[in-house]
């Protein structure tokens, strides 16, 4: 049963006459059951034929000799002379997306498309692009019903009329979910999209330039100015009467159908945390590349990503990472901590002896990085990551040189410097990509080892962001104090190690 009312049957009747498909018939009477819209367009058009004619039924005390198939025509003497002469039979308020785009052909199509793309999902969404003049010949149709129903002493919403969106999700979902073998849900990380276009149809919104035209304003990503809610916007502006001037009420019939695009999908990324070890001077953290050109082959990141895209056939992806090294620097210890963001990943589930095997995968591709506790973390996660990142801090190893001759008594009063503050202008050699500006931060510790008149290892735990380098050499005085200031003698930084960045995450997997 369709669940109409008394009420619904004059409101029937005219959409019928008006050339409106059987679905968009239940839509203009608010019929909110999705059952009623899977059924078979023959099924639902037969049970509204037989709804408008029982008022002429024996039961309504109404005698007629006019035979039932006769008195079932009622469409075709709704008809006008200008619409027979169209010979169209196509849907003007949904240009017949709820006549031929609600069946099994469609779905299966729908399916194929999804299935040659090699996505691995168990559940969808499915997401509908209209054409923007839809809203047009809605808001006319709804204007033709309105009038119909006002003259009973009744009510009808515009928001009450079900979404054209919702009816046809209603109608073909189901039916695509079981081609794919998927559950469709409201939401889903894998999207599923189809859409259409109705080129015969697109100045049907050009008057809405006219008589709003503080509605359509141009922007850089869209090619037409008549967005849908551009045109939502217009129409929630415009009176019924000055529409009705331009706009005819019902809308007329068009002799084309509209035309589906190509399905497309899209599966949500997917984050991918752990922590490195680099253990080579001569791997930059992100691939290298000055004025167009690559200084050096391979990076950290593109070790880490390339078996990751392969496995999960990901199109692309994001690295990001809690601080970073110099190309020539070691990060040793623990590991410095990262997160990989896979863009429209095809493959998405991997079980936890999966993930090692890949993580294994890295390690053995290259002597130059090793990575550990690898795992899958949600978006959300990955901003603890970055959460206070200048409030924790990182141990650093370095072999420094002196101009002066030193020996160990020469060192023993760094062990006693405890939060030494420093003031860091942005240095000179990263000018060009950061901003100018002076940073203070802290040296919490240090000590010394001796190693011979020249040489010496430094231990150093700092505040995150801390150039060391620049507070070893001074970078021409734009690190106040430095190391030369307070040993008072010329010293460098031969080599510089990583020894742990102190962040609790991701959490460590046991081998």
């Amino acid at each position: 049963m369709l669940s109409l009312k008394e009420k619904d049957r004059p409101v029937v009747r005219k959409l019928l006459c008006a050339g409106c498909c059987v679905r968009c018939v239940l839509r203009f009477c608010c019929v909110g059951i999705s059952s009623a819209y899977r059924r078979s367009y023959q099924d639902i058009h037969k049970e509204l034929l037989t709804f408008i004619n029982e008022e002429n039924s024996p039961s309504d005390e109404v005698k007629t000799d006019e035979p039932p198939n006769k008195r079932m025509r009622v469409e075709e003497d709704c008809v006008t002379p200008a619409e027979k002469e169209t010979n169209s039979d196509i849907c003007p308020v949904c240009l017949g997306i709820l006549q031929d785009f609600c069946d099994s052909t469609f779905a299966k199509q729908v399916s194929d498309a999804v299935k040659k793309q090699q996505y691995e999902f168990d559940s969808l969404v499915l997401t509908v692009s209209l054409p923007a003049q839809l809203s047009v010949r809605e808001h006319s149709c709804w204007l033709h019903v309105k009038k119909e129903v006002r003259e009973k002493s009744m009510c009808l919403g515009k928001d009450d009329v079900i979404q054209v969106k919702d009816a046809f999700k209603w109608a073909v979902q189901g039916k695509i979910g079981q081609e794919l073998g998927a559950a469709v849900l409201a939401n889903s990380p894998c999207e599923v999209s189809v859409g259409f276009v109705h080129p015969e149809t697109e100045e049907d919104c050009h008057f809405l330039a006219n008589t709003c035209p503080d509605c359509f304003k141009p922007t850089k990503n869209k090619a037409s100015i008549f967005t849908r809610m551009a045109v939502v916007k217009a129409l929630e502006k415009i009176s019924d009467e000055k529409f009705s001037r331009h706009y005819p009420c019902p809308p007329k019939r068009p002799n084309t159908r509209c035309t589906a695009l190509d399905t497309t999908c899209l599966h949500t990324s997917v984050f991918i945390a752990g922590r490195y070890n680099k253990f080579s001077r001569e791997l930059p953290q992100t691939p290298w590349v000055i004025d167009g050109e690559r200084r050096m082959d391979g990076s950290v990141e593109e070790l880490i990503a390339a078996p990751l895209l392969s496995s999960f056939r990901a199109d692309g992806f994001n690295f990001s990472s809690s601080g970073r090294e110099d190309v020539d620097v070691r990060t040793l210890g623990n590991g410095r901590p990262f997160a990989l963001e896979l863009l429209n990943p095809h493959r998405a589930k991997f079980n936890r002896t999966e993930i090692k095997q890949l993580q294994e995968t890295i390690n053995q591709s290259s002597d130059k990085i090793r990575v550990r506790y690898l795992q899958i973390v949600t978006r959300e996660a990955t901003s603890r990551m970055k959460e206070g990142e200048e409030e924790k801090t990182k141990t650093y190893s370095a072999l420094i040189w002196t101009q002066k001759a030193i020996d160990d008594t020469d060192l023993e009063f760094l062990g006693n410097i405890k939060d030494l503050k420093i003031a860091q202008k942005t240095p000179l050699r990263v000018l060009h990509r950061r901003p100018l500006a002076v940073r203070q931060r802290l040296i919490h510790s240090m000590s010394a080892v001796y190693l011979d008149t020249h040489h010496f290892t430094l231990k150093l735990c700092t505040q995150a962001g801390t150039y060391i380098k620049e507070f070893v050499h001074g970078d021409f005085g734009r690190t106040k104090p430095n190391l030369c200031d307070l040993m008072k003698t010329e010293a460098d930084i031969l080599e510089l190690d990583v020894e742990s960045v102190d962040i609790d995450w991701p959490p460590a997997i046991p081998d």
